[in-house]
């Protein structure tokens, strides 16, 4: 019982983590945060944005997203290839429920559990994941 209260306790705390780790977005719709956790050790973190050397603007004139901005959990995932680090086994913490492109990327990555608090519109990505065997945990961000 104990070890369920203090996971408890860390997934309530990477996950506000995640949240400040969102400020860092400069998109205007919706500011989503990301973190990979392996062992108690964030191994990366991610926000949704361009990619480098892109301007850091999300939206086009109209307001509508750009289709090459990437999502918090992809660019986390993508900066765990970039080091030395392996996310098999992780946990990731993420903002907003993940949409099916992003599922896929969690699952080729290894990564076993999936905390998110915003849920998203579509289902299908939890849906993947739940498929997959990832543990999936809905932290209420009201709460």
């Amino acid at each position: 019982m104990e070890t369920e209260n203090k996971q408890d306790i860390l997934d309530h705390r990477y996950m506000r983590m995640a949240s400040i780790w969102a400020e860092n977005s400069y998109c205007q719709r919706r500011k989503v945060g990301a973190l990979i956790v392996k062992g108690n050790m964030i191994i990366s973190d991610g926000y949704n944005g361009t990619p480098s050397g892109f301007e850091n603007v999300c939206e086009d004139d109209n307001g509508v997203t750009k289709p090459y901005v990437l999502h918090a959990e992809a660019n986390a995932i993508t900066k765990i290839a970039r080091s030395n680090n392996s996310s098999e086994g992780a946990t990731m913490y993420v903002t907003a429920s993940p949409c099916i492109e992003c599922a896929k990327l969690i699952i080729q990555a290894g990564i076993k559990r999936v905390v998110y608090a915003e849920k998203y519109r579509l289902e299908d990505g939890l849906d993947l994941l739940r498929k997959a065997k990832i543990e999936l945990v809905y932290l209420n961000p009201n709460e």
